[in-house]
């Protein structure tokens, strides 16, 4: 699917980024290290530093475990089962970042049944809080449905509310 090949190359982010993006938000015990492993191609030292911030519900420990360490086939440690409800429950309270590999998880059935509106309901509402290249993931989804189905998934992500625990 095109979509899917779409949103894989728009995670491809360098570790350095990752370390930066990760430097601005709040300290966490743990993060810092995971990311030092993740740069460093250590999946195991990864996985371990940041379990504990994903059982604690650190929506970026869900994301970085998610999709780089249960989700990326070049993992040892690859898992859509683990992947995907930790990418779920981070985009559900409101992890931006989660979002867009989450309805590429659900446009591949990649721990989750394949579910074209499922995916065009988290691209709209990645789209709605503008992000990056969620517009284009959007118009790729669409051709997945009919133009009803379009319409009323488009209103039920607008409706959509995070939970907030």
């Amino acid at each position: 699917m095109r979509i899917v090949r779409s949103l894989r190359s728009l995670f491809s982010i360098p570790a350095a980024i990752l370390v930066l993006a990760a430097l601005t938000q709040p300290a966490a015990a743990g993060l810092e290290e995971a990311l030092k492993a993740l740069q460093a191609g250590d999946m195991p030292t990864t996985e371990k530093e940041l379990q504990l911030l994903a059982k604690e519900r650190d929506p970026r420990a869900q994301f970085l475990l998610g999709l780089y360490v249960y989700g990326n086939p070049e993992s040892k440690l690859h898992d859509a089962a683990k992947a995907t409800p930790l990418l779920l429950d981070a985009a559900e309270r409101g992890y931006l970042p989660a979002i867009l590999p989450l309805a590429g998880a659900y446009v591949d059935g990649k721990g989750v049944p394949k579910n074209a509106i499922e995916a065009y309901k988290w691209v709209a509402i990645a789209a709605y809080w503008n992000v990056v290249n969620a517009d284009l993931a959007l118009e790729q989804a669409a051709q997945l449905l009919k133009p009803d189905d379009v319409e009323k998934t488009k209103a039920a992500a607008k409706a959509y509310d995070f939970k907030t625990q």
